[in-house]
């Protein structure tokens, strides 16, 4: 059985295109993305999207600064359980929750998959766990910090051990950002996350206005392109264009 990888959508948040990328000039409406991927040993999500609460109250829940910068458009039906129902899948019996990295838009769901185990770059991790560090990040213990087993991994990491769901440590948009590696049958797939939000971000290597560490987004970025040189696709995060392109589930990405 090989590994199929599904698409959903789960909202959409609008923000100024300059706080995305260096010399960005208006405003831009950005996908919110989660991924399924079905592994003959379980099913794994790649980020969780928002929390439900973010339909109704974005600031409330998200926080003041992050509802003042972003438009929240994100109704009852797009949250991640939801879509994972409406393709038949139990978000009860998820296995693993894959988090990129813990800003709001990327573990608000990790609520709504409480069975599973989460696994997150340890430096990541600590550096939400630790008050400070997660306070100047912008991350919210709430969002993640909520009971889940939690594997923390230290770099590249096989998933299931076969090569065929690899973790890639793509640090600098925050301390312990990564993005995934699938082996599918019709090639590989880098799911970057925001370690680049946008195929501009590759091509002209700017970045967003404010990063954990350019330096180490650099070397990620650099990292991407040598993946997509060697013929990998590469998913980038919230390109509203590039997802134009992306079948949604319960269209399997071949």
């Amino acid at each position: 059985m090989a590994v199929k990888l599904y698409a959903m959508t789960c909202g959409e948040l609008t923000g100024s295109l300059g706080n995305l990328m260096e010399g960005g000039e208006g405003e831009i409406r950005l996908p919110i993305p989660s991924y399924l991927v079905a592994h003959p040993k379980g099913d794994l999500l790649f980020d969780t999207g928002m929390h439900p609460d973010c339909q109704h109250d974005p600031a409330g829940r998200a926080g003041t600064r992050i509802a003042g910068l972003f438009k929240f458009h994100y109704r009852p039906g797009e949250e991640v359980s939801a879509r994972l129902a409406a393709i038949g899948r139990d978000p009860e019996k998820v296995a693993l929750v894959v988090n990129s990295h813990l800003h709001f838009d990327h573990v608000g769901g990790n609520a709504l998959i409480p069975n599973a185990t989460v696994v997150i770059q340890r430096r990541e991790w600590e550096a939400g766990m630790d008050p400070e560090i997660a306070a100047l990040r912008g991350f919210n213990r709430r969002d993640y910090d909520l009971g889940h087993k939690v594997r923390m991994v230290d770099g590249e990491h096989d998933v299931f051990g076969d090569g065929s769901v690899v973790l890639l440590p793509t640090y600098g948009h925050t301390p312990g950002h990564q993005s995934l590696k699938l082996r599918l049958q019709s090639g590989e797939v880098v799911l970057a996350a925001d370690a680049c939000y946008f195929c501009r971000t590759l091509r002209e290597r700017r970045l967003p206005l404010r990063v954990h560490d350019r330096a180490e987004m650099h070397a990620s970025l650099e990292r991407l392109a040598r993946l997509e040189a060697g013929g990998a696709r590469i998913f980038f995060g919230h390109d509203p264009e590039f997802w134009k392109t992306v079948p949604q589930a319960p269209a399997v990405i071949a």
